[in-house]
Order: structure tokens, then C-alpha cells, then sequence
């Protein structure tokens, strides 16, 4: 009788110990529930993810449960912490800064619940995987891009996205390597918070204290549109400008198509959520782990 109760309590122990650890037996029984939550359904991009996101996962036969954070840190941390209370089997995230979602992604993964993170990465080593266009080596393509069309010489204004977002500093990284080695000089780099509105207020502004500018680069098609709107309500015309965006949105497409655009950087976001996808459904039905922690996809220039 003793020998049995030691046995039970070891086997009680080491059942909580493989719980804290985290999910790694394999699931057979019952329908998927994975979480998703993505920065902002008011930036293009993070539409065009998310429904093919919700697409790919009605394919796999997986229940999405989607929310959408409009911006805000402490909404998203919420909806994780909730998809924590729900039970899900996993959550999807695009954190809206590298730092903000830390604590959340973390208490899930102790509860047992792995967590891919998709196009912005977070700071912590406790996601299962990363899935993310290699924003630095897209932000080196839009710079290679200014440099020839300008024949390596000249000025550029570069529109930021949101502070602390992953996807908003390597971007950055990228574009100043390339362009700081060439002949072409950055005047000006300001943020514009991935957004089309303060993007127009923030170019309406740099216009008046940079008038001589050749080129600008925004970090996102929203910010590049409201750049060019802003030279539009200026008297300028945009075709006499270099201009590239990031994204490769259905507006970004018009605006080139009407030649007021003349390039943008594709990261596939389809493709990227797809891909963690994947990945935690694997690990949810057999406990296999990645080959790697990061899966990085290339993003390429599309022009007009």
C-alpha cells in the first residue's frame, strides 16, 4: 500500500511537471481551437492575413477564434489572456510591439499553450516558432530600389512605422544600411505610426522644412499613400518622385496602376500565417517541434 501511494504521487508530480513545461503529447481527440490575434483590421495587410488565415484553417479543419486588437496593447494582452481562460489548444499572434505581449505570450505557454508568433516577432524565447517575411533584407530591396531609380545620387525622405514594432525596426535597419553606403542621403526619418492620415500630416509637414526631396520610402503602403496624398494637396505631382511602400496592399496596387506609385515590397502574409499554422497544428497532433525557431520568408519588389 505504501509502494502504491508513493507510486501515485510520483506520477501526480510528474503529470504537473510535464503541464508547466508546456503541451507535448500528442492531440487525437476533438476539433482544434486556435486563437488568433493580429495588430489592427484598419491596416490593409493584417486584412488580407487574417482572412486568408481563417481560409487556410477552415482547409486544415482547424476552429479559428479571431480577434482584432484596433492598435492597442492592452486589448491584445486581454484577448490572449482570454484565449488562456477558453483553453485553446494554441494562439497565433501578432504582437503590435516586440515588448508589449511578453507577459501574456509567456503565462500561456506556462499554461500549456504554444504560441507562434506571425509577421511581428516578441521578445521572449518561449514561441514555438516565428513566421515573418526578413523585414531588414525588405527594407534593403526598397533602398536598392531609390538608389537606381536615382541613379545613386539625391534625397530621400523615409516614413517609419510604429515605434517598438519589430517589423517597423528592422525595415528601418535594412533601408539605412543600404542607403548609408550609397551616394543618396536620407534628410529625414520620422515615424508616422503605420498609418495613412498621420502619414499626410507628418509629409505635409516635412514638405515645408525639406521642400528638395527626391524620393520617399514608407515603411508601409498606407504610409507612402498618405505621402503622396499630402504631395498631391501640395501642387506636387508623385510621378516626379521615387515612391515605394511595403506591403503590397490592393490600394497600393491602384496607385500604381494610376501612376502615382511606383513600387512596393510583397511579404506574402498569406503565406506566413499559413506557415505557423502548420507548424501548431503539427505540434498540437504530435508533439514535433520545428526544425528551426525562425522561418523567415523573402520579401520581393513589385513594380509597375
Amino acid at each position: 500500500m505504501k509502494k502504491f501511494l508513493v507510486l501515485t504521487l510520483v506520477l501526480v508530480l510528474l503529470g504537473a511537471t510535464l503541464f508547466a513545461a508546456g503541451r507535448t503529447e500528442a492531440k487525437t481527440d476533438g476539433k482544434i481551437t486556435i486563437g488568433f490575434t493580429v495588430p489592427g483590421l484598419q491596416f490593409p495587410f493584417f486584412v488580407t492575413m487574417f482572412d486568408e488565415a481563417v481560409a487556410y484553417a477552415d482547409k486544415l479543419g482547424v476552429q479559428l477564434i479571431t480577434h482584432d486588437a484596433q492598435n492597442q496593447s492592452s486589448i491584445q494582452m486581454a484577448a490572449v489572456e482570454n484565449f488562456i481562460a477558453q483553453k485553446v489548444d494554441a494562439i497565433l499572434i501578432s504582437p503590435i510591439t516586440t515588448d508589449s505581449l511578453v507577459p501574456a505570450i509567456e503565462a500561456a505557454v506556462a499554461a500549456g499553450i504554444p504560441v507562434a508568433t506571425v509577421d511581428r516577432k516578441a521578445n521572449t524565447d518561449k514561441v514555438l516558432i516565428h513566421v515573418g517575411a526578413d523585414n531588414v533584407e525588405g527594407g534593403r530591396a526598397a533602398a536598392r530600389y531609390i538608389i537606381e531609380q536615382l541613379g545613386n545620387k539625391g534625397t530621400v525622405i523615409e516614413l517609419e512605422g510604429t515605434p517598438g514594432a519589430s517589423a517597423a525596426l528592422d525595415r528601418k535597419a535594412g533601408f539605412d544600411e543600404v542607403i548609408n553606403a550609397s551616394n543618396v542621403k536620407i534628410i529625414v526619418s520620422q515615424t508616422a505610426e503605420f498609418s495613412r492620415s498621420r502619414a499626410q500630416n507628418v509629409m505635409e509637414n516635412l514638405m515645408q522644412a525639406y521642400p528638395n526631396f527626391d524620393a520617399v520610402f514608407g515603411a508601409n503602403d498606407e504610409m507612402i499613400i498618405g505621402a503622396i496624398e499630402a504631395m498631391q494637396s501640395a501642387g506636387i505631382n508623385p510621378a516626379s518622385k521615387v515612391t515605394i511602400g511595403f506591403d503590397a496592399t490592393t490600394d497600393a496596387f491602384a496607385y500604381m496602376k494610376e501612376g502615382k506609385l511606383d513600387a512596393t515590397i510583397d511579404q506574402f502574409p498569406g503565406q506566413q500565417a499559413s506557415k505557423a499554422l502548420d507548424v501548431l497544428v503539427e505540434f498540437i497532433r504530435t508533439g514535433k517541434k520545428p526544425a528551426s525557431p525562425v522561418d523567415y520568408i523573402n520579401p520581393l519588389p513589385v513594380t509597375k
